[in-house]
């Protein structure tokens, strides 16, 4: 029998556990290392490999072997500029892995699914005490106050991002099994939550239904994703509209039955009539803002019928102010505007439906995910995403 310093280190807590009257917590059956890497935020633009004594799991806790994360942009905009205020942090929010130890307490996830050591798993949202924030009420009150692992101030255990080798969730967390999923269609579960979510918050308005004429402006992953969210639900008149040729090609394998580059109009009147030509003369019934830019908040008004609808998703920092005018886009057409806000515990577990949903009608999900970096790799893993190279970065461990 082969015994080293973390099988020994394991052991020893298990015994001291034992003769503390506490039931061992279930561990998998290979060794776990004594340390962890962590990808750690130490400065702007400066990621250092740390690595970190793997921190005691508590009764109510799950260790948890990364496979993979995403980069997301709230990622990108901290490594740049730190607005939240949190740096040293180990990010990453958009992580799978499989469960390698948890605590004697825990025994299903958070929709009430067995969990064991060896599922794959995902978390959602830390919520705090917070009785308006429920996973059956959509429209209480939004998620803005909550937390979620990869954007965490760090404290003494460290792994507490999906860039990393493990990470503990802690007792209190949402955590979902997701053993049924592959790798890429984990790592994509995030981002097509914020989605899920929107065309939730689209229908409340409902103007969204089968027929309607949807623009999608932005053709980067969440609008990509946003289109295939809206053909899985049966709506097939969309134009996508974005600036760059691959993106737009993408966009119509993703489900748009058209694409306007807006490069090829001078002036927003001259884009407004792309669009309208591009649905045979016609204005969108509904359109989804899936920028960040203010400037194209600004004109997307221009694309809407009167009577229409526009869901506003693309600011998730503050990009800055745009500028409308309240008579010409919003009273005199009557549109009526919903701001989209991450996602709720309901979406998380809709979005595994619609994973599945996507690839049952064919729709390319895995291929938004473009380039793949091991951790070590991370800091090119980030500029690829900073240079807009691909789609979706992801960190995979191998």
């Amino acid at each position: 029998m082969d015994i080293n310093s973390s099988n020994i280190e394991q052991i020893v807590r298990q015994v001291l556990d034992s003769m503390n009257g506490k039931p061992a917590a279930v561990v998998a059956s290979g060794a776990i290392p004594a340390t962890a890497k962590v990808a750690m935020l130490t400065g702007l633009e400066k990621i250092e490999i740390k690595e970190y004594p793997m921190p005691l799991v508590g009764d109510d806790d799950v260790l948890v072997k990364v496979e993979g994360c995403g980069v997301c942009g709230t990622d990108a905009h901290e490594y740049k500029r730190d607005p939240f205020g949190l740096i040293p942090v180990a990010l990453g929010h958009e992580g799978t892995g499989e469960i390698v130890k948890m605590g004697k307490n825990v025994k299903v996830d958070s929709a009430g699914k067995p969990l064991k050591v060896g599922d794959k798993v995902v978390t959602c949202m830390i919520f705090k005490d917070n009785p308006d924030i429920t996973m059956y009420d959509l429209n209480k009150q939004n998620v803005g106050g909550a937390d979620v692992y990869g954007l965490l101030p760090d404290d003494d255990v460290h792994l507490n991002g999906w860039f990393s080798d493990y990470i503990l969730v802690r007792g209190g967390s949402t955590i979902f099994n997701v053993s049924d999923l592959d790798l890429d269609s984990r790592i994509l579960i995030e981002p097509c939550a914020v989605l899920i979510h929107a065309v939730e918050r689209a229908k409340t308005t409902g103007i969204l239904r089968f027929n309607s004429r949807v623009v999608v402006q932005g053709c980067g992953p969440i609008g990509l994703i946003c289109i295939a969210v809206l053909r899985t639900m049966g709506i097939e008149n969309i134009v996508a509209v974005d600036g760059e040729e691959k993106r737009l090609s993408f966009a119509k394998e993703m489900g748009a039955t058209a694409a306007v580059n807006f490069k090829n109009h001078s002036g927003i009147e001259a884009l407004a009539g792309g669009v309208k030509d591009a649905f045979g003369g016609y204005l969108a019934d509904f359109a989804f803002q899936c920028t960040g830019s203010p400037v194209a908040h600004s004109n997307i008004y221009k694309f809407i019928r009167n009577g229409g609808g526009l869901c506003e998703l693309g600011f998730f920092i503050n990009g800055g102010d745009a500028t409308i005018n309240p008579h010409f886009d919003i009273c005199s057409k009557e549109i009526t505007t919903v701001g989209s806000w991450v996602y709720t515990l309901r979406d998380y577990a809709t979005t595994f439906d619609f994973l599945k949903r996507a690839k049952g009608i064919g729709l390319p999900i895995e291929k938004l995910i473009t380039h793949k970096y091991p951790l070590e790799q991370i800091d090119e893993a980030f500029k690829t995403n900073l240079k807009m190279e691909g789609l979706k970065i992801a960190v995979v461990n191998k």
